[in-house]
């Protein structure tokens, strides 16, 4: 019974030789070892480009190691570009985001799963069905939808709610949450319906406490998916604003004036805050992609 579950692609028996398992061994370094590369490399290079002159930064072949380390240059990258306000501008753009998807995408997701609406399953189905259209092709829609609001009328561009509001409709979210939601067991639902609870009332005293996890998880998605986007915030702030850039468009301005070691630079710092939060939450972000696929 021990063996059947721990039974992979090499046996325990081959493991026991010494051949075999001399094999495993150099197999396994050598995978560990290329993936660990292969992820690892593009950050090293990253950063330590950033710590080369100018001139070294655009060698090719690039220098594995700096020739001379030039600590200055991420201070200098940080004044000339802006770092600090474009920080501040892309944490003001990702927390609205996050607060207007928590809003509609959690009622969505709470509606589909419990309120159960007439042809529910269908309107779940095309939201999904959106998933396989590239984020490219709806960029024309969007920026005229954005341009002109529907029925109000209004003109966002230029204005914070033209990044907010398209990030709400994300099918991927809606469908984290509500597979979460249909995990949670509806005698909950009724009896708080009986005990006299709106609808509403249980989202908000039941269903969102207990989906703290799934939550979690997709804040971080809408924290990063702002943070690294670059097309939508060019055409929607960009040029109408420099004070309110994001630190992608900013960053990408200042390749036009900025000596190319300092960009790498501003790079690495606008990476940082992402790689933090992967490091932080990894595990949030795996536990919650798996919660709710198991009943019972």
């Amino acid at each position: 019974m021990a063996d059947a579950q721990t039974r992979g692609l090499i046996s325990h028996a081959q493991l026991q030789r010494g051949h075999g398992k001399i094999i495993y061994r150099i197999v396994l370094t050598l995978t560990v070892v290329v993936f660990t590369l292969v992820f690892i490399g593009p950050l090293y290079f990253l950063f330590s480009d950033g710590l080369k002159s100018a001139a070294e930064a655009i060698q090719t072949p690039p220098t594995i190691i700096p020739h001379h380390v030039h600590i200055s240059t991420y201070t200098s990258a940080w004044g000339r570009v802006g770092v600090g306000r474009l920080l501040l501008n892309t944490l003001f753009y990702a927390f609205g985001a996050l607060a207007c998807q928590l809003v509609f995408d959690v009622s969505a997701a709470y509606a589909l799963s419990k309120l159960r609406p007439v042809m529910g399953n269908v309107i779940f189905a095309m939201m999904l069905a959106t998933l396989m259209i590239p984020a490219t092709v709806l960029v024309v829609p969007q920026y005229v939808t954005v341009s002109d609001l529907p029925i109000l009328h209004v003109n966002l561009i230029g204005s914070p709610e033209a990044i907010w509001l398209p990030s709400v409709a994300n099918a991927f979210n809606i469908f984290l949450l509500k597979r979460f939601f249909d995990s949670i067991p509806r005698e909950l639902i009724e009896a708080a319906a009986i005990d006299g609870a709106s609808p509403m009332r249980v989202l908000r005293r039941i269903v969102v406490p207990i989906s703290r996890p799934i939550l979690g998880v997709v804040s971080i998605f809408a924290l990063v998916g702002v943070w690294k986007d670059f097309l939508w915030p060019l055409l929607v702030e960009g040029g109408f604003n420099p004070s309110r850039e994001t630190l992608n468009v900013g960053i990408w301005e200042a390749t036009l004036t900025t000596p190319q070691n300092e960009i790498i630079a501003a790079s690495a710092m606008a990476a940082i805050p992402t790689l933090v939060f992967f490091l932080i939450f990894q595990r949030n972000i795996l536990a919650g992609l798996t919660a709710g696929s198991l009943k019972g």
